[in-house]
């Protein structure tokens, strides 16, 4: 009988868009179940990857009785089930599931950090952030992290008794290179055509949520500054705001609304067609862990720039396969997206940037690493043991 696997994320998109195949492969080896929030998403997920799907209501707020109550769902769903493994992904289900787990008597409990509001956190809330993670580190028996940087941070910042394995090179799940790869001048014409954007035009890319610790903020400014020199330059935004969580500027939701050249096309699940339509791929973020649009971008050929920190300076080399700013730097964002209008510079950053996300990244062999990680961790106790000593990982991520 193969042992059971459950993995679990807070909200269902979170499973649609991160672990995509990951459920599937490790299928093979595990009898899988993914946990979420219900509805007709999870629904969608399980029947893709193949595996059995639980939904329990979780929010990502702050709400003790409907908290109480997913957490009571989950704790019977463990005990009648008896997974051997739990892994739980994003804030609130990583304390929810690692809590029920726990009262269940799961014997593994491996929690994945893979990013950390609590670094732009301050005051009230970032007591509360710190609070909650420390709980979730507790209840667990094993903690990945998506990249050596922000592991780095965990021990420095939250934790630094806890030891804390990184899988292959880091990332939550790879990248396929075949899913995600250089678009043919038929691809970027059609892609161009379908959202209205000149041939000629030089156009920057942003995928993700549009919010301040993303660096939205500098980004507009940065484009204002580039669009008053070159004004066949187009910045195509992808994604959405969250004005409840971490809303915009006054001044950054003033040029959204009113700046020239920019095409907001909202969120969307798949975001190859705008790699296609790109020149150029930017990521002015404050905080991440290892950035999945980076790598997807990099994979299609894209010359990249990103601020330098953890988890964006693993996935850019400084000048080899992309660029790397200064956080909170519109000027310097916007200097380097104009050392990147030359052609010949973009293409020769975007091909070594694809050559190195096929060497450290190529989903295949994290899922391997992935595996291997699992299949050491439910071993029998006295294995299981041993390999706390040391057996698969040094706890700094060296397989």
């Amino acid at each position: 009988m193969r042992p059971r696997l459950h993995l679990a994320t807070t909200v269902p998109q979170s499973l649609d868009s991160l672990l995509v195949g990951q459920p599937a492969y490790l299928s093979r080896q595990f009898d899988v179940t993914v946990i979420s929030s219900p509805g007709d998403r999870l629904d969608a997920v399980a029947d893709r990857e193949g595996v059995a799907a639980f939904g329990v209501e979780m929010k990502r707020a702050v709400t003790p009785l409907a908290d109480v109550a997913a957490l009571w769902q989950l704790c019977r769903w463990f005990r009648r089930t008896r997974p051997q493994l739990v892994q739980s992904y994003t804030p609130k289900a990583g304390l929810l599931v690692m809590a029920a787990a726990a009262l269940a008597r799961v014997p593994v409990r491996v929690h994945g950090i893979v990013g950390m509001p609590l670094m732009e956190a301050s005051g009230l809330r970032r007591q509360l952030l710190l609070a909650a993670e420390r709980a979730t580190y507790a209840l667990s028996t094993r903690l990945t992290c998506n990249s050596t940087g922000l592991r780095s941070w965990v021990l420095d910042h939250v934790s630094s008794a806890r030891r804390i394995d990184v899988i292959g090179e880091g990332s939550i799940n790879g990248v396929d290179p075949a899913r995600y790869r250089p678009a043919d001048a038929n691809a970027r014409a059609s892609a161009r055509r379908l959202f209205g954007i000149d041939e000629d035009a030089t156009v920057i890319l942003y995928a993700g949520r549009l919010v301040g610790d993303k660096g939205i903020g500098e980004l507009l400014l940065a484009f204002e500054q580039l669009r008053s020199e070159h004004d066949d330059v187009v910045l195509l935004l992808v994604g959405s705001a969250e004005p409840e969580r971490d809303p915009l500027s006054e001044q950054a939701a003033q040029l959204l609304r009113s700046s020239d050249g920019i095409v907001n096309v909202g969120w969307c699940d798949d975001v190859r067609p705008y790699y296609s339509a790109a020149d150029i791929f930017a990521l002015p973020s404050y905080r991440e862990g290892l950035p999945n649009a980076l790598l997807e971008a990099s994979a299609c050929g894209l010359a990249c720039v990103a601020t330098d920190i953890n988890g964006c300076n693993e996935v850019v080399a400084d000048a080899e396969t992309g660029l790397l700013i200064p956080v909170r730097d519109s000027a310097a964002l916007a200097s380097a997206l104009e050392r990147l209008l030359d052609v010949d510079l973009r293409a020769r950053l975007g091909c070594a940037a694809r050559r190195r996300v096929r060497e450290r990244y190529d989903q295949r062999l994290f899922w391997e690493s992935l595996l291997d990680f699992y299949r050491s961790v439910v071993r029998p106790a006295a294995d299981q043991r041993a390999s706390d000593r040391g057996s698969f990982v040094d706890g700094s991520g060296a397989a």
